[in-house]
């Protein structure tokens, strides 16, 4: 049948019994064993089979002679029961969570620049509200966070979304932008100038994010973009505690978010370099995906976020 003649056929709706057999036997391939699982008799398998066949007008599986194998027309319905019932299954648990009170496990990734200034407040107000709740932060790179989130593994992030990122299932809600600067150890031979330019800094030592990162490459850029070759002297690290200690034991450099350095500025731990650096980033903000369904726990946590990222970011 053509896929315009099953379009133009009336919905119907399958039964949680069909849906839990649809999903048995693409399992097993094998409608004994299906049956099995779905705690009935092969043959009352083979009639709920055949009812969901008639009732959409399309076989749904090929039989074959060592068991059986979904049709592209069942390989389509199975994927959108599966995320219906994955959907049931997380309203059942957000309605048991809501009756004995938030709790549970949130996971949060996060870029470095908000996980210094925004998520620490967005936190404290949440554990305030619900003190049982569990939350796991990740603090990395956006790439690396992107790929955490579409395993299932991060239920929604504050990062960016890379130029070349294709997914149409991400939504994106704009938070901030990022300015950069360049910080030192107190007491930095350097702080002494007053006269500082991007040239004066191509032979020092740096410590930068990897490269394949967006601010690696933006760092990289504002010396080509100035006709002076990169930094060659780096050291790659992510790592805030090995960034500080080798800042406050060395001369070397390093770039980093201006909200962030005015936290390490403020705290004694840190200066910033008297010099111009244009290395604005785009922008960040919450990402999620459109077929994730938020728990309770999750979007208290969200709301947060929200709440304090408006009075910390003006519009």
């Amino acid at each position: 049948m053509e896929d315009s003649q099953l379009a133009r056929r009336p919905r119907h709706q399958l039964k949680t019994r069909q849906m839990a057999l649809l999903m048995a036997i693409d399992a097993s391939r094998n409608l004994h064993q299906a049956a099995l699982a779905s705690h009935m008799s092969q043959p009352a398998a083979s009639k709920m089979l055949k009812d969901m066949e008639e009732l959409f007008g399309v076989a749904l599986f090929e039989r074959l002679p060592r068991g059986m194998r979904p049709t592209i027309y069942g390989d389509t319905l199975i994927r959108h029961v599966r995320m219906a019932l994955d959907n049931l299954a997380q309203g059942q648990s957000a309605m048991a969570t809501l009756q004995a009170g938030l709790s549970g496990q949130v996971n949060l990734g996060v870029i470095l620049t908000p996980s210094m200034t925004l998520v620490p407040q967005a936190i404290a107000a949440t554990k305030t509200e619900a003190p049982h709740l569990s939350i796991g932060v990740e603090v990395a790179t956006s790439d690396v966070l992107l790929e955490q989130l579409k395993r299932g593994r991060l239920d929604f992030l504050i990062a960016r979304i890379p130029a070349e990122e294709e997914d149409l299932k991400l939504v994106y809600e704009d938070l901030s932008e990022e300015t950069e600067c360049a910080v030192v150890r107190v007491g930095h031979p350097m702080l002494q100038r007053s006269d500082l330019t991007l040239q004066d800094l191509v032979a020092s030592g740096w410590i930068l994010s990897p490269r394949g990162s967006i601010l690696r490459h933006q760092f990289d850029m504002l010396f080509r973009r100035h006709g002076l070759p990169a930094p060659t002297n780096v050291i790659e690290s992510t790592a805030m505690a090995m960034i500080k200690a080798l800042l406050q034991q060395t001369d070397f450099l390093h770039v980093m978010p201006v909200e962030v350095a005015r936290y390490y500025v403020a705290s004694g731990e840190l200066a910033m370099l008297p010099v111009a650096l244009p290395c604005n980033m785009d922008s960040y903000g919450l990402i999620m995906r459109s077929d994730h369904v938020l728990s309770p726990s999750a979007n208290l946590l969200l709301r947060h976020i929200r709440r304090v990222a408006s009075g910390m970011y003006p519009q």
